[in-house]
């Protein structure tokens, strides 16, 4: 990413532009606009950001299936932006592989720290093991790449910190809120079902037939990565 983030702001308010606008300029964020969903599409690109705030109630395409058509083939963070009350939206955005979600109204403040600690988690150096292997399996912590079977996965930044997560933790429980703290960051206040879709997402990721590890579901409690 270059040392100046470039963020794309697809709203179709233009207000939410212009607010949003003047504090990324503050912040020395460079940023570009799209008001419906095939313009952000074409943004996307274009533009090629290093990170997509996505409204989900957009004319032409809503957020969601510019969500769906965006993971396709990037890994992109996406930071869905739904109004008081669209807790389905939320979680369906959850499930097609966005990173984290803002409910409107919301302070442009809130969402620079979102942004900022998005970024800083995919770009902060690790000092421990980051590359992890296992049959047919590999999660690269330093370039956030999975590969299966020597293919590389698409895989947003959260699904690969959540899968190396539990991997270099092999037979370990890991809660929900274990690891809503220590991927999303202990300031984070957002829905414990939010691990359950990104799981769900990185199980049907990653499944190879006949591997000698999997990710077990420990009932009440969270997570496990098991190697047998």
């Amino acid at each position: 990413m270059a040392q100046t983030p470039h963020i794309l702001i697809c709203d179709d308010d233009p207000v939410v532009h212009e607010s949003l606008g003047l504090y990324f300029s503050n912040e020395h964020f460079s940023y570009s606009d799209a008001f419906d969903g095939r313009e952000s599409l074409q943004k996307v690109a274009e533009d090629k950001p290093d990170l997509i705030l996505l409204d989900v109630m957009m004319p032409e395409l809503t957020g969601l299936e510019v969500c769906r058509e965006i993971r396709k083939t990037l890994s992109t963070p996406i930071i869905i932006l739904t109004a008081k009350g669209e807790e389905i939206d939320r979680v369906l955005g959850l499930e097609l592989g966005a990173d984290d979600y803002i409910v409107k109204p919301f302070s442009p403040r809130e969402v620079i720290a979102r942004i900022k600690a998005v970024l800083r988690r995919i770009n902060e150096p690790s000092d421990t093991q980051s590359v992890l292997r296992f049959d047919g399996l590999e999660i690269n912590l330093a370039n956030y790449i999975v590969k299966v079977n020597g293919e590389s996965i698409p895989c947003t930044p959260k699904e690969v910190e959540i899968l190396f997560l539990l991997a270099s933790h092999s037979g370990q429980v890991m809660g929900r809120d274990q690891i809503l703290s220590l991927v999303w960051g202990y300031d984070y206040t957002g829905d414990p079902r939010t691990v359950d879709t990104h799981i769900k997402r990185i199980r049907q990721k990653v499944f190879l037939e006949g591997a000698r590890w999997s990710i077990s579901t420990v009932y009440s409690v969270g997570y496990k990565f098991e190697v047998v």
